[in-house]
């Protein structure tokens, strides 16, 4: 279903709790453009919301994730560097969905697409993707949030050698630096996207929501014993359905 310019979502079954939102504009290889990075929060919002939303897959229209913001609207995006500007806005949107978003990565994943992804948080990307951040090529500085990302997740070395040569790698090296988590066949990338998805779906929502604020430093030692605290009646569940060789009915999903 078309939601918005430039995406589509689709909720599937409901009872799996699985949103996909998809990039939809194939005729530019997914290029972002001004509108389509303003409209990603307001997007996201009532996704977050969803009580039958779990997990959100993020992919592309047409075999590509996302060749990156669209050069012809780029004066429009008002980029700064100081993490005000549209793309950094929707990045950061993404970064602090609340439930688990996975990025399933087909084709080019470059410059824009790049900030998408890792803003997700997990990678999986077919053995054809190719990835690129390309600022270099344009004279644009790198925001300040996505550099640090960037960093955070493949290291200062590979972080320069991908902003200094703005060349494209191909998904082998992706996998090794840690770009991105797993490189799968195509033919069996959405089956085991999906597969995982509903594998966390199907866990404590209150200990992925718990985890992922811990992992990515949102969480100080306050919140993370009032996380403990929520956690005694998710807890007893988890144990009773162990020991009864149950599936388990988490309060906190009902």
């Amino acid at each position: 279903m078309q939601i918005s310019e430039g995406f589509a979502l689709s909720t599937g079954d409901r009872a799996e709790h699985v949103a996909t939102l998809r990039i939809d504009r194939p005729d530019k290889r997914n290029a972002m453009s001004a509108g389509m990075w303003r409209a990603l929060p307001g997007i996201l919002a009532p996704l977050a919301a969803d009580p039958d939303v779990r997990v959100l897959v993020l992919t592309g229209a047409g075999g590509t994730f996302c060749a990156g913001a669209d050069i012809s609207e780029i004066a429009g995006l008002a980029e700064d560097g100081d993490g005000t500007g549209a793309t950094v806005t929707a990045e950061r949107a993404l970064a602090d969905f609340p439930k688990p978003v996975i990025a399933m990565i087909e084709g080019f994943c470059v410059g824009g697409g790049c900030q998408l992804a890792l803003a997700c948080d997990l990678r999986l990307a077919a053995v054809g993707a190719r990835f690129a951040i390309t600022p270099a090529k344009l004279g644009i500085v790198y925001p300040l949030p996505s550099t640090r990302r960037l960093v955070r997740h493949v290291g200062p070395s590979a972080a320069k050698l991908l902003l200094y040569s703005a060349d494209q790698i191909d998904a082998a090296h992706a996998l090794r630096i840690g770009l991105v988590d797993e490189v799968l066949p195509p033919e069996v990338l959405a089956e085991r996207v999906y597969g995982l998805a509903r594998t966390m779906a199907s866990r404590s929502q209150l200990t992925l929501a718990a985890s992922k604020e811990i992992v990515d430093g949102r969480a100080d030692e306050a919140r993370f014993r009032r996380w403990q605290a929520e956690s005694a009646d998710e807890l007893a569940e988890g144990v009773a359905a162990f020991l009864e060789r149950r599936p388990p009915d988490f309060p906190w999903s009902r």
